[in-house]
């Protein structure tokens, strides 16, 4: 049998709704396939405001946003395929410094980016907020 990973994922649909991600894997390959050569531009920042995983001890939804800020090398990431990317976690177990780790190195593998920063936003839930950093490269200044 085939290796998942060496098949090329079906484009997303140009209109109507997307349909729902089988796994962050998959997904992954989806924003690798519908990145698109970076224009002159020397930082890109996005904003998921509806970001939900499961919290893998207790298997409650956690809600929050996630930000991720990147300095383009050859290519950018599609805005449509990192909302397919982002829903895929929806029902995966895991830690938000877990989650900002993986979208960090999902991101390098997708674009390979000179510079990323991804911020993982974790709602307030038992009284406690959690805020996630992962940074991949080196961030150019001046």
């Amino acid at each position: 049998m085939a290796d998942d990973r060496s098949r090329k994922p079906a484009p997303l649909p140009s209109g109507g709704p997307l349909p729902r991600p089988g796994s962050p894997q998959e997904a992954r390959e989806v924003l690798k396939a519908e990145a698109f050569p970076a224009p002159n531009v020397q930082r890109v920042t996005l904003l998921g405001t509806e970001f939900t995983s499961i919290c893998p001890k207790t298997g409650q939804p956690d809600f929050g946003s996630v930000v991720i800020e990147y300095i383009p090398g050859a290519k950018c990431l599609e805005s449509k395929a990192l909302k397919y990317y982002l829903w895929s976690y929806r029902d995966e177990g895991a830690f938000c410094e877990t989650l900002a780790g993986r979208i960090a190195d999902d991101v390098v593998y997708a674009i390979t980016p000179a510079w990323v920063k991804v911020r993982v936003n974790q709602n307030v839930r038992g009284g406690i907020a959690i805020v996630a950093e992962a940074e991949r490269g080196r961030e150019q200044t001046g």
